[in-house]
């Protein structure tokens, strides 16, 4: 395996985000990688089905300036530069897929919250992001079961 150039970090900005940012800042310091990261707001739309009697735009704008506020503090803390943090609107798993290959990401760092069961059959973002990717993919896993050592 040859040394990664460019990780992508997909983040949904929750506390977990921290956990997931250490290890792929861990191997971007290992590497000598750019790290670039990315949050995506799935528009409410698609989230509910797109079967809301009313007008969600200003819902979903106050959504767009928390989230870009989150997002540059969090890309602050991290050290990641502007130009390498993305804030976008869509589907989660294939933004982050369309993002990875135009930024030529060779590896894409993504929390799992290790869903088993119905869950797993609903899918989720990482298994989205792993079923589909032409790049490695580190699913971290977080959650409250998971045990920091």
């Amino acid at each position: 395996m040859g040394a990664y150039k460019r990780i992508l970090l997909a983040v949904d900005l929750t506390e977990e985000s921290n956990r997931v940012a250490a290890r792929a800042t861990a191997l971007a310091k290992c590497y000598d990688a750019e790290l670039h990261l990315i949050h995506v707001i799935e528009p409410l739309s698609l989230a509910y089905g797109g079967d809301i009697p009313m007008d969600l735009s200003s819902v979903q704008e106050q959504i767009h300036e928390q989230a870009k506020s989150h997002l540059a503090e969090f890309g602050t803390s991290l050290g990641v530069p502007k130009e390498h943090q993305y804030l976008i609107f869509g589907r989660p798993e294939s933004e982050i897929h369309r993002v990875a290959i135009e930024r030529g990401a060779d590896l894409v760092v993504v929390g799992s919250h290790g869903r088993h069961g119905l869950a797993l059959l609903l899918g989720s973002t990482a298994n989205g992001v792993l079923h589909g990717a032409t790049t490695d993919v580190l699913a971290v896993r977080v959650g409250s079961d998971v045990v920091d050592s």
